[in-house]
C-alpha cells in the first residue's frame, strides 16, 4: 500500500487553542477588558487571527484597528506559542501507526511558515513529515487546491493516492477542488456555523482514535486495503 494522509494542523493534530486564545486575550487586556473563556474562543482557532480578533474584539479585517490588533496579536502569540500546545491524545498512536503500515504523511496548514515551522519542530514531528505546506508557502491558502497539490507533489504521490483530514469546511473544500477523498475531524476547533457533520466530508471522526478507521477505510483499493482498515 503506497499512500499519502496529509493532515490540517491546528485543531486536529494539535491543540494550539489554548496559546492562541491566550494571544486573542492579551488583545483585551491591552484594552483593559476582563479575558474571555477558552471555550468561547476555542471554536474560532482553526481561523487564526481573523477569526479570534473577531471573537475577543468584534473586529473585521475591514476595520481600521484590525492591522495594528493583528500584527501584535502575532507577536504575542509568537512570543508564547509552545506553553500549552500539545498533540491531541491518540494522534501520536496515530502517526505511528500510518508509519508501521508503511504509508506517508504530512501537514498541511495555512499558519505562516514563521510560526507553523516552529511548531512541528517543538512536537517533535520535523523529521517524520513527508511534507510541510504552511499557509505562505505557495501562492494560495486552503480553501485552494493548490497547498494541498503542493504537498502530494513535494511528497512524490499523485493527488488519487492522497487523503486529507482536517477541522474545518475549507479543508472539506480543499481536498474535494484536489481529487482527494476528506475526513472530518470533527472533535477540533470546526467553527460556530454548522456541525463537521454537514459539511459532507467522505468521512467524519469525533475522537482522534475514530481517524484511523475513516482513514483506512478511504485508502486506494488494493488487496492490503482490508487487512489494514482491521489493525
Amino acid at each position: 500500500m503506497n499512500a499519502l494522509v496529509l493532515f490540517d494542523f491546528d485543531g486536529t493534530l494539535a491543540d494550539t487553542a489554548p496559546d492562541l486564545a491566550a494571544a486573542a486575550n492579551r488583545q483585551r487586556e491591552r484594552r483593559g477588558l476582563a479575558p474571555l473563556a477558552i471555550e468561547l474562543l476555542r471554536p474560532h482557532a482553526s481561523q487564526g487571527a481573523r477569526g479570534l480578533l473577531r471573537a475577543a474584539l468584534g473586529l473585521q479585517p475591514e476595520d481600521a484597528g484590525y492591522e495594528p490588533a493583528r500584527l501584535q496579536f502575532l507577536a504575542d502569540y509568537e512570543a508564547a506559542m509552545t506553553v500549552h500546545t500539545r498533540l491531541f491524545d491518540g494522534i501520536p498512536e496515530l502517526l505511528g501507526r500510518i508509519e508501521d503500515t508503511g504509508l506517508a504523511w504530512g501537514i498541511v496548514t495555512n499558519k505562516a511558515q514563521r510560526l507553523a515551522l516552529p511548531l512541528v519542530a517543538h512536537l517533535g514531528l520535523t523529521q517524520r513529515c513527508a511534507a510541510v505546506v504552511c499557509g505562505d508557502t505557495t501562492a494560495h491558502s486552503k480553501p485552494h487546491p493548490e497547498p494541498l497539490l503542493h504537498a502530494a507533489r513535494t511528497a512524490g504521490y499523485p493527488a488519487g493516492r492522497c487523503i486529507y483530514v482536517g477541522d474545518d469546511l475549507r479543508d472539506v473544500h480543499a481536498a474535494r477542488a484536489a481529487g482527494m477523498p476528506v475526513v472530518a475531524a470533527a472533535y477540533g476547533y470546526c467553527g460556530t456555523d454548522e456541525s463537521a457533520e454537514a459539511w459532507q466530508a467522505d468521512r467524519c471522526a469525533h475522537t482522534p482514535q475514530g481517524l484511523w478507521p475513516a482513514i483506512a477505510s478511504l485508502l486506494p483499493a488494493s488487496p492490503e486495503r482490508a487487512r489494514l482498515a482491521a489493525l
